[in-house]
């Protein structure tokens, strides 16, 4: 049996790739190691229902601010994807068969949690004919059943090799945000994210909207990896013309030395500049900080992108 704990045994993709030095981390993204009270407590509470989470398993440096405010970011379909990207810390191999009742777990934990708001996400499943669509349906319901007053976040795979419906079938089960990461600009693709294509997840961006213009959709990209401002700008643009409402840029952090190196370390004023241009360019939710992540303080800011929508259209 495979120890994830042993980086060889996680990334067994990543041991032919060349050996990258980490750098030291600047001051502005430091964080304390999560010792408090609350932090257990979701934890304790995550383990009692034997879920996953993407906070662990990425290695997200939010983890304890988060946790030890009861939120977490449900990871369903396993703890193993059938991708490699070198930027990425989840596990790469051959995953397990679906759990049945995982759905059901995760609606208890986000009642037990008392979640205003979770963000639920996945591993990449291409061993599935739907890519988990359906999985993803079921726990949407599942939580709306057993919470109903929680909004509901999702930030899925790109379904590259399902049929039409397997978007579909997501979109119907009506989750109040639909993410879908573009990760990086595209000339980058091929380096650290192989198995994905920019133009066909700016598509399924598109597509939900298409599918239900009142759904909010929002993704994200990471600097840091060697793209340049301009580029930064044009994928901005792409998503505008997909309707994206939300964006997210933060800074990449390298996992292991066997992952993507760090090409630099944004500054917190390029980050801020990032901010304003792209609510120049429409966006109703911008969050571009070095310690951004996809589901970083999501409650809130969806609340205010609701906001926004809500001034925008003339209703607040």
């Amino acid at each position: 049996m495979r120890d994830l704990k042993m980086p060889g045994e996680r990334h067994p993709e990543k041991a032919h790739r060349a050996t990258n030095a980490q750098p030291k981390k600047p001051d502005w993204i430091r964080v304390k190691a999560p010792t408090s009270e609350g932090y257990k407590k979701t934890r304790d509470i995550l383990k009692e229902n034997k879920l996953v989470t993407v906070c662990e398993e990425a290695g997200c440096p939010n983890v304890g601010e988060c946790w030890s405010q009861g939120h977490a970011t449900m990871m369903i379909m396993g703890e193993i994807c059938t991708r490699g990207c070198s930027f990425c810390n989840v596990a790469t191999g051959r995953p397990d068969d679906l759990d049945q009742f995982e759905p059901g777990r995760v609606a208890h934990a986000v009642q037990t949690l008392g979640l205003n708001h979770v963000v639920i996400t996945s591993v990449d499943r291409d061993d599935l004919d739907d890519g988990g669509a359906e999985h993803f349906a079921q726990t949407i319901r599942a939580v709306r059943h057993r919470a109903p007053n929680t909004t509901i976040e999702i930030l899925t795979p790109d379904f590259l090799k399902c049929a039409p419906a397997a978007l579909e079938k997501v979109v119907e089960a009506r989750p109040d945000v639909f993410n879908h990461n573009l990760e990086t600009v595209p000339g980058l693709y091929p380096g650290v994210r192989p198995g994905a294509r920019y133009f066909h997840s700016l598509r399924l961006l598109q597509r939900v909207k298409e599918l239900d213009p009142t759904m909010f959709t929002k993704s994200g990209i990471m600097v840091g990896l060697g793209e340049e401002a301009p580029q930064v700008r044009q994928v901005m643009d792409d998503m505008r013309s997909a309707d994206v409402d939300f964006l997210t840029i933060g800074q990449y952090l390298q996992p292991t030395p066997k992952h993507h190196a760090v090409e630099r370390f944004v500054t917190p004023e390029e980050f801020a500049s990032y901010e304003k241009a792209a609510y120049g360019k429409g966006f109703l939710m911008v969050s571009a900080t070095p310690l951004t992540r996809s589901s970083y303080h999501a409650g809130d800011d969806f609340a205010r992108m609701r906001d926004n929508r809500l001034k925008k259209l003339g209703r607040a």
